[in-house]
């Protein structure tokens, strides 16, 4: 039997459905919203609700959006000709936190796990391949930006090959594994640091 009156044992089981969020923190932050003022904790069921009704999925990119075309396909100066494939919509943040990418984006809705049933059918592959050989504007180069875990790879393997038999002028690229800046070889481990061997560049 809880120890919570109803309604706080309610939000606690909700709040504990959250990634990366266990029953001592889903209880933390119950406590934390029944201390907040009125108007703190219905700005933030307010933001819930209004996320779920005037958030979808934009047409062209698969990525969030609150109209028809995200922010991103609505931009004239993003470059049309290159598109980068990635796994989920809040991949997009970090590499547009690089400021190193002009170009557009494909949100494929998950990665290919044939073990979990999700096969290519269920994800954004085949809206991927209609805009790569529908020739308005062409499409240069497709960078595959998938984690580099078991999934992600067999996911861009298998977008590649597609793409190559699909369009063979098109440039297929895939994020560079390896390194990361400031780190010591010592500390590395073997998968990293022989990704990072693979890919090597001239200087």
């Amino acid at each position: 039997m809880s120890t919570f009156a109803p309604p706080v044992q309610r939000l606690v089981t909700e709040l504990s459905k959250l990634p990366g969020v266990g029953n001592r923190t889903a209880q933390r932050l119950a406590f934390h919203i029944l201390r907040a003022s009125n108007e703190d904790a219905l700005g933030l069921a307010d933001a819930i609700r209004e996320v779920k009704e005037r958030i979808g999925l934009c047409e062209i990119c698969f990525n969030l959006a609150d109209e028809p075309r995200c922010r991103i396909c609505q931009d004239e100066r993003r470059d049309r000709g290159l598109i980068c494939v990635v796994e989920e919509p809040g991949d997009v943040i970090p590499i547009e936190r690089t400021h190193e990418y002009h170009g557009v984006y494909h949100v494929l809705g998950g990665a290919l796990s044939p073990i979990d049933g999700i096969e290519p059918e269920d994800l954004k592959i085949e809206q991927l391949y209609a805009r790569v050989t529908a020739g308005e504007p062409t499409v240069r180069e497709v960078v595959l930006a998938t984690n580099p875990t078991t999934t992600g790879e067999a996911t861009a393997l298998h977008i590649a090959g597609e793409l190559r038999s699909r369009a063979p002028s098109l440039t297929v690229s895939r994020l560079a594994s390896g390194l990361p800046v400031g780190a010591d070889l010592e500390y590395a481990d073997e998968v990293t640091l022989g990704k990072a061997l693979t890919g090597r560049r001239s200087l």
